[in-house]
């Protein structure tokens, strides 16, 4: 029998209604009985300065218990001048610190990009890998998540409603409860 894995998710959007943020909630919703996902907001934590480590913003302490405490991380993120969005990056700076004490040591990870563009954050999914790689976060290879179109796929109300990308979530998110059972670290 399976155990139920806590996935914390990281939306790299902070606009209430992104894509991104409606693709993490169908991500909830869609997810199977072994992934219990869950989003960590990330916008309240102020930029990283390696000043705060004496006196840390409680923001960063109740952050990288968050990280601490889930079995992995999923990462949606839309794509900002071929990049991540800046809010993104700090979280990971804010988790990696200080060195030596990385709460994204031995995390398995896996990255869906989101975009209205034909692209669906190429750019960004891989830039997003090449930061992590530092990390040692086993990252999902495939399936890869390249989300394009956004704009067509939800219904006024956030639902996704485009059945093909709700059939293709489904099975990226079984990939990635496989992925956790092989590398998690207990």
């Amino acid at each position: 029998m399976s155990t139920t894995r806590n996935v914390a998710v990281l939306v790299g959007s902070l606009r209430k209604e992104s894509f991104n943020r409606k693709l993490a909630r169908a991500m909830i919703a869609l997810a199977p009985e072994s992934l219990k996902l869950e989003i960590v907001e990330i916008g309240a934590m102020p930029h990283y300065n390696q000043d705060y480590e004496t006196d840390l913003p409680q923001s960063y302490v109740d952050f990288r218990k968050r990280i601490a405490d889930s079995a992995a991380v999923l990462f949606v993120s839309p794509e900002y001048n071929r990049s991540i969005p800046g809010v993104l990056k700090n979280a990971i700076d804010v988790g990696s610190r200080p060195s030596g004490k990385s709460v994204w040591n031995g995390k398995p990870a896996a990255i869906v990009t989101v975009s209205p563009g034909v692209l669906g954050g190429f750019g960004a999914n891989h830039h997003l890998r090449q930061s992590i790689v530092p990390l040692n976060m086993p990252t999902l290879q495939t399936p890869e998540a390249y989300i394009g179109k956004a704009a067509d796929l939800f219904d006024d109300k956030g639902e996704l409603t485009a059945v093909s990308t709700r059939e293709f979530v489904q099975k990226f998110l079984l990939a990635f409860a496989r992925w956790i059972e092989r590398n998690a670290a207990n």
